[in-house]
């Protein structure tokens, strides 16, 4: 069985922290692909055992074209598209999924893209295979804080252990 990761980044800090998740998966779980979000299929097409989505929280929530401009503008290099408008893009998704953004730690503002993106694949018939989680970066460009790349992948080995035995490597 496998797993599939997609995600955006701008700084390069929601990838790391990506791969991480994928580190721990692996322990229990193939990672089929690890995917920039400008680079993936439609969502509805995925057939994964796992879906795992990851943004950076960008004005309190998932990004919109504004904010990836404006990240664009600071130095960043988004892509053209978001988490936010590929998940509206999808049909039904009936398979579990989980998310996780990348937040700046100082200050700490509210909001999350885990919790936006949870709420819009809610809509959409997902099934949350855990509480959205949050990977803590230095400033608006990073880098990650130190201990979240081993939290991370700490995270994704407990994704593994929350799936069904049967979609388990063996």
């Amino acid at each position: 069985m496998d797993a599939v990761i997609v995600y955006e980044s701008a700084w390069g800090n929601t990838k790391i922290i990506a791969e991480a998740v994928a580190e721990g998966l692996v322990s229990a779980i193939d990672v089929g692909m690890i995917l920039d979000v400008s680079f993936a299929p439609p969502a509805d097409t995925i057939t994964a055992d796992l879906l795992v989505l990851g943004a950076p929280t960008h004005a309190f929530g998932l990004s919109r074209p504004q904010t990836r401009e404006e990240a664009a503008r600071r130095g960043g290099h988004p892509g053209d598209t978001g988490l936010r408008e590929w998940i509206g893009a999808a049909g039904d998704l009936h398979l579990p999924v989980a998310v996780f953004d990348t937040h700046v730690r100082h200050p700490n503002l509210p909001g999350a893209a885990s919790k936006k993106a949870a709420k819009l694949l809610r809509s959409h018939g997902a099934s949350l295979l855990a509480k959205p989680e949050s990977f803590y970066v230095e400033g608006y460009e990073g880098p990650v804080l130190p201990g979240e790349i081993e939290r991370a992948r700490k995270w994704g080995a407990e994704l593994a252990q929350r799936l069904p035995e049967s979609s388990r490597v063996a």
